[in-house]
Formats: structure tokens, C-alpha cells, sequence
């Protein structure tokens, strides 16, 4: 097997594309990612996709936006409120497992404190095994780890949440509901389905463990990142911090750090036969292709001369997405996408009905809370991992903003 590295935004687009490159980052993270929807290929791909998004309509996101998450919002702020600050790792961690678990299909019988604190734990773990390959743990702890985590969650959340489905189901089945009143998540539709997908049991707990990972983790870290680099831009610009009023700015700039900060800085491919590919060359069957997607995001070529730079303002090309690839293309394509980017807006938009995405939404409400990191307690890098994300992000908040 040979290894090539690309780099240009052109070229790493044009392989996200190519349906004869298979998924490849996640090999060494089996213990969640084998077989599920991220790595699957193929016609096995596409009916697991089929059936999973009708999930993903856009008239839910915007529901689910408008109508559903202010409240969780407000109810995860109010400590942090009255507590002054706190750390956004934690925060953002809580927003996201909450709504994560609403959409995989998780119930949340308690809906307690303790109960929250103890499915963030487990997404955290389960994260590293999925993100293995980047981490500077030794892997076999790692997947002892993952696997006793993965216990739990089966037996204390999966299986009650399993239960309950199914049970509703057989009351749909029986003329007792209606099919709109079944929940709507991930969990429900891979059952309603299951007759045409044909998996196991172990195969449904280990796609909705992979949900659970992917949208908390993903989305907690780029709440990090744009919080982090609007305060860097805003500093002490009065006429700038004047500018984060405007809701659509602030999603803005939420894209843009999307874009300067991916939430996998690279993706790999395998080749599945012999085939050209354009900046790597030709290539043999079982070939491994490395798409730096951090470079192909700050390709000057693409985004301008300052593409290393955070710059909410940027002019983007036509045919380019304002995050670039930070959620993929092609076949493997985010579905999330929508949650948590939104739909751009165009500048002058009417925010309220705006559909701004959870990274925006919580950023707008940190900035109005006057969210400032802390000279004497500074964040912190998270040193268990090669990817570049915060290990702490401790925060104020401060009554006058702009100070």
C-alpha cells in the first residue's frame, strides 16, 4: 500500500466525490465506527442513507430550532448565568449531548443533572475510541475502555430507549397511534425500516453510539472554535462588537471558523480498484489517500491571500460552501449539516426566520451573556489528541461586553 497526501481545496473536493474511494480514518476506531453509516460503502451505504434521512428533513431542523432547542438553551445557561461563567467545554458538551440524545434516540428518563453528567461521559469515551487513529493514548486501553463504556450505554440507555420504541411501534402497527405521533430520531427509523436493512441488534447500538459521538463531539468543539476566534477578531474594536448584534453576522462568522477548523482536520480514502486521482497520480486497488482538509480550507487559491486568517467578511466563490469542507461532500456529506450551520443567510435576512444553526445560536447567546476567557486561567490544548481541539475553555461573564 502506498500513501499520498493532498492538499488543494480542488483536488481533495474532487476525491470527496469519487464513489471509488472508500472511507478510511476510521479503521483503527472499529470498536464504535465498524459498519456504521460514516464507514459504510456501496449500495450498503446508500440504502442505510436512504433509510436514515428521512431523519434530516429541513422543515425539522427549522422546528427543531426554533420551537424545540430555546428552551434547552435557556435551561442549560441559567447555572452558567448565575454562576458568572464557566468552562465551554463543559457547557458546550451539555447543549449538544441533550440534543444529540433527541435525535439518535436516547431517552433522557431522569432528565437529570447527574444523568446528563453521566451520557457526556460516555460520549467522551466513546469519541476517543471512534477518533483513535489521531490520539496519543496506547490504543489497546483505549478499546478496553471503549468497550466496558459501550456496556453501559447498552444496558442503562440503549435498551430501555429500544424497548420503548418498539413497544410504540406495535401500538402504531395495532391502529393505537397514528405514525406521526412516533418519536422522530435516528433510533425510531432504523426500526420502522429494518425490514429492508436487516441488522442486528449489536449493529443498531453500535449506529446509534456513533450518533451520539458525532454530533456532541463535533458540535461542542466548534461552538469552542468560533467563540474563541470572534472574541480574537472583536477585541477591544468597539465598531466590531457592534457588528456581533446582527445575528446573521454571527453566523457568519460561525462558518468561517467552521471552515478554519473542520471538525476531522484530514479525511482518508482507500482506492477500491486502480484509478487516477488528481493529485495523487495513478494509483493501485487498496491505495490510502490522505485529504488534508485543514490546508484545502485556507487554500489561497480558493478563499484569498488571508485564507489562513479569520475573516467573516470574505468574498467566497459561487460554487464553494462559506464553511468549505469542513462537513464533507458527496456521498459523505454531514447529515447534520443543517443543525448545526444552518442555511446561510444573506446579509439583511430577518433573523427570526433565519434556520442559523446550533453553532451560531449558542455563540449569539454567549456574546449577549459578555462571554470573555480569563487572563489568570487561560484555555488549555487537549494534549490526548492530534486533532486541535481545547482541553479547557474556562469563561467569564462579564456585564458590559465590550469592555
Amino acid at each position: 500500500m502506498s500513501i499520498h497526501r493532498i492538499t488543494s481545496f480542488s483536488d481533495c473536493e474532487t476525491a470527496l466525490r469519487n464513489r471509488d474511494l472508500k472511507q478510511a480514518l476510521y479503521d483503527a476506531g472499529k470498536v464504535v465506527m465498524d459498519g456504521v453509516l460514516l464507514t459504510l460503502h456501496g449500495e450498503e451505504h446508500g440504502r442505510r442513507r436512504t433509510v436514515e434521512v428521512r431523519v434530516f428533513r429541513r422543515n425539522f431542523f427549522h422546528y427543531y430550532e426554533k420551537e424545540v432547542f430555546p428552551k434547552t438553551l435557556g435551561e442549560t445557561m441559567a447555572p452558567y448565568r448565575a454562576a458568572g461563567g464557566g468552562d465551554l467545554i463543559q457547557l458546550g458538551y451539555r447543549l449538544t449531548v441533550n440534543l444529540t440524545s433527541d435525535f439518535a434516540g436516547i431517552d433522557r428518563r431522569l432528565r437529570t443533572a447527574e444523568e446528563t453528567e453521566r451520557l457526556i461521559a460516555i460520549t467522551k469515551k466513546l469519541s476517543e475510541g471512534a477518533t483513535m487513529v489521531h490520539s496519543t493514548r496506547n490504543h489497546a486501553d483505549i478499546n478496553r475502555e471503549v468497550s466496558a463504556v459501550m456496556a453501559d450505554f447498552d444496558r442503562d440507555f440503549f435498551q430501555p430507549s429500544l424497548a420503548r420504541r418498539r413497544a410504540l411501534i406495535a401500538a402504531c402497527a395495532a391502529g393505537e397511534l397514528s405514525e406521526a405521533e412516533l418519536p422522530r430520531d435516528v433510533l425510531t427509523t432504523l426500526l420502522m425500516g429494518n425490514d429492508a436493512l436487516e441488522l442486528e441488534e449489536h449493529q443498531i447500538l453500535r449506529e446509534i453510539a456513533f450518533y451520539m459521538q458525532a454530533g456532541a463531539h463535533s458540535t461542542a468543539n466548534a461552538i469552542v472554535h468560533a467563540l474563541h476566534e470572534i472574541l480574537h477578531w472583536a477585541g477591544y474594536d468597539a465598531a466590531r462588537w457592534a457588528r456581533l448584534d446582527n445575528a446573521i453576522f454571527v453566523q457568519h462568522c460561525a462558518h468561517e471558523s467552521l471552515r478554519l477548523h473542520p471538525a476531522s482536520h484530514e479525511a482518508w480514502r482507500s482506492t477500491t480498484c486502480p484509478m487516477h486521482v488528481a493529485g495523487a497520480g495513478e494509483l493501485e486497488a487498496g491505495d490510502r489517500i490522505e485529504l488534508d482538509l485543514f490546508r484545502a480550507n485556507r487554500d489561497v487559491a480558493v478563499f484569498g491571500s488571508d485564507a489562513d486568517q479569520f475573516n467573516p467578511d470574505r468574498v467566497i466563490p459561487g460554487n464553494v460552501l462559506r464553511s468549505g469542507l469542513a462537513f464533507g461532500i458527496g456521498l459523505h456529506t454531514c447529515l447534520g449539516r443543517e443543525l448545526d450551520g444552518g442555511i446561510v443567510a444573506k446579509p439583511g435576512s430577518d433573523p427570526n426566520e433565519a434556520q442559523l444553526g446550533i453553532v451560531a445560536l449558542v455563540v449569539g447567546e454567549l456574546l449577549r451573556c459578555g462571554a470573555r476567557t480569563i487572563a489568570s486561567d487561560p484555555p488549555v490544548a487537549d494534549a490526548s489528541t492530534k486533532r486541535p481541539n481545547w482541553g479547557s475553555f474556562p469563561l467569564q461573564f462579564t456585564k458590559d461586553r465590550h469592555s
